[in-house]
């Protein structure tokens, strides 16, 4: 799904539209290969994406609000705030031929070029003065590019020139004949022939084109007419050359594989109403959860980490545990050594006797090279160690899995955090209990949320809270003894509470805050979730436990579709 020259083309077309003299107001560090632009133009505010991914460089408007997915922001993204911000969009321009933009900015320190780069492994976002690299996003070096060098203080080098191809607005039959003709074996394919040879002209292109021409996308280059390749070629770039552009999904088994600025016959094609429609389509969104996905890589493995040695403390445990029967036994075998002591003969290895008359024979190992007294007393110190064991080793497991609980619960947090202060929360409870590996982390700026406050449609006020911390607030500190408490059964989720005003609440009212407990869960995306509910003073607290963490009891269930909030409004 690269962008092609023509796509590029329209980008330009585009953004020239609906930008350009546009004012930069925010900068933002999507993630740490894409930077955004907020930038206010004709009285409305837009959001630009450039991404310089080495697979899937891209660049667009998006739909949806940007928000930041780097705690520290990158060097270019720091000079573009102190040069770029504030300024306005120039111009918007695209070098003939070349996968790349161009965007001329002013701003009070002089005019700035921010050059988006968009080929694959070698894709780059550049910030240019007079020429000159202030930074970029892909430093390349001179073991990496000996002619081309892409580094702060130093002159910008615009790709090579394309040089021996064939422009498509003077391509005649008798090209495409020649084309034809040079191919080297019968098996060459006509679609490997177009690229390389003319202008433009990208794999996808010429796929569309020889499925016009041949009604296979695969033809070989021997059993392709001339005169049918020339006229499809003329009929799909006639409008391309002219700027007629026409957006569009091209798609396999309605998955997304390919972005065109015209109709595609040889897959599946949607057409788009932009071509920043168009690429975030097939992309996906830039924002709310998966914006951070990066970001949350290392706090889910802190929480990976955490959660496998919880696992191996509570095996451990286990393991300490005295069989039953064992401390009876160990006890027995002390008592019988010291009633037999004046029977045992020196060096003698093992005692047979009864304990109860009535009972069997038990057998007593002995160390033979210590006295009966010995023998005796070292029994007794495995019973006693066996007896604290078994009388503290069930509450340290108890403990353990309960903070394997809470580990569970804050993995739940961190997959539903949309923002950096949502992550940093899941962060620094990790810190408090001692899960976070290396320096001590500081709060990121901005204030904790707070949870999410409802009014229904029939004026309920309904609390959702959406992590370990909300959960605490809703149910300990904002929700009343008479208030519903609802949440999903057996797994971490939100607490989600009904403020009781007085007035009866319906079955109805209960059913769709469930399924708002069950969308704020760990089953968000199952068909049928089991969601209990009591009045909030059924619950308390854990002692011990995690923020939170909850025991409930008197509770009644219904089994809900999870739904959004927005089922109560």
């Amino acid at each position: 799904m690269n962008l092609d020259t023509f796509t590029i083309s329209a980008l330009a077309d585009e953004l020239s539209a609906t930008i350009a003299g546009g004012r930069v107001q925010d900068v933002i560090d999507v993630d740490s290969l894409g930077i955004g632009l907020e930038i206010y133009a004709n009285r409305v505010r837009r959001y630009l994406y450039l991404s310089a991914h080495a697979l899937h460089p891209r660049l667009h408007l998006s739909d949806a609000k940007l928000r930041r997915g780097l705690q520290r922001p990158t060097q270019l993204g720091l000079l573009l705030r102190r040069y770029v911000e504030g300024g306005r969009i120039l111009r918007v321009q695209q070098p003939a031929w070349e996968r790349l933009l161009e965007f001329e900015i002013g701003s009070q320190d002089g005019t700035f070029r921010l050059v988006a780069e968009l080929m694959p492994r070698r894709a780059n976002l550049l910030l240019l003065r007079d020429g000159m690299i202030l930074d970029c996003l892909n430093r390349v070096g001179p073991k990496e590019n000996r002619y081309r060098l892409s580094l702060p203080n130093h002159e910008y080098v615009p790709p090579p020139p394309i040089r021996g191809q064939l422009d498509p607005s003077t391509v005649t039959e008798a090209d495409i004949q020649n084309l034809l003709a040079s191919a080297e074996k019968d098996s060459t394919q006509t679609r490997r022939l177009l690229p390389g040879h003319i202008l433009g002209m990208s794999p996808l292109l010429a796929r569309e084109i020889v499925f016009r021409a041949a009604g296979d996308p695969n033809a070989r280059a021997a059993d392709t007419d001339a005169s049918r390749l020339f006229a499809a070629f003329h009929a799909v770039v006639t409008p391309l050359m002219a700027r007629r552009w026409r957006p569009g999904i091209g798609s396999v088994h309605l998955v997304p594989e390919a972005i065109s600025v015209f109709p595609l016959t040889h897959i599946d094609w949607t057409e788009s109403d932009t071509i920043s429609q168009a690429i975030q389509g097939c992309f996906g969104a830039i924002t709310g959860v998966d914006a951070y996905k990066e970001a949350k890589k290392p706090v889910q493995a802190a929480i990976d980490k955490t959660r496998a040695k919880l696992r191996a403390k509570i095996v451990s445990l286990r393991r300490g545990l005295p069989e039953d029967g064992e401390l009876q036994s160990l006890k027995q075998a002390g008592e019988l050594i010291l009633a037999y002591q004046y029977n045992l003969s020196a060096g003698q290895s093992e005692l047979r006797a009864q304990y109860d008359p009535e009972g069997p024979e038990l057998l007593v190992s002995l160390n033979p090279n210590r006295s009966p007294l010995e023998n005796a007393q070292d029994y007794f110190r495995r019973y006693e160690k066996a007896k604290s064991a078994a009388a503290a080793l069930p509450a340290l497991i108890a403990e353990t899995k309960l903070e394997l609980d809470f580990v569970d619960q804050l993995e739940s947090d961190l997959t539903g955090a949309a923002n950096w202060p949502e992550i940093d929360e899941v962060i620094q409870i990790l810190d408090e209990r001692g899960h976070w590996q290396g320096a001590r982390r500081k709060r990121i700026g901005g204030g904790r949320q707070g949870p999410l406050r409802i009014v229904s449609r029939d004026g309920y006020v309904i609390w959702v809270g959406r992590n370990s911390r909300q959960n605490e607030k809703v149910t300990f500190k904002l929700a009343n003894a008479q208030d519903y408490w609802l949440h999903a059964r057996d797994v971490p989720g939100a607490h989600v509470v009904i403020r009781h005003d007085g007035r009866r609440i319906s079955p109805n009212l209960i059913a769709e805050a469930a399924a708002v407990a069950a969308w704020h869960s760990k089953r968000r995306h199952d068909s049928n979730v089991k969601v209990d509910y009591t009045r909030v003073k059924y619950v308390k607290a854990i002692k011990g436990a995690g923020p939170g963490m909850a025991t409930y009891r008197n509770e009644n269930s219904i089994n809900v579709q999870p739904r959004d909030e927005s089922i109560l409004t």
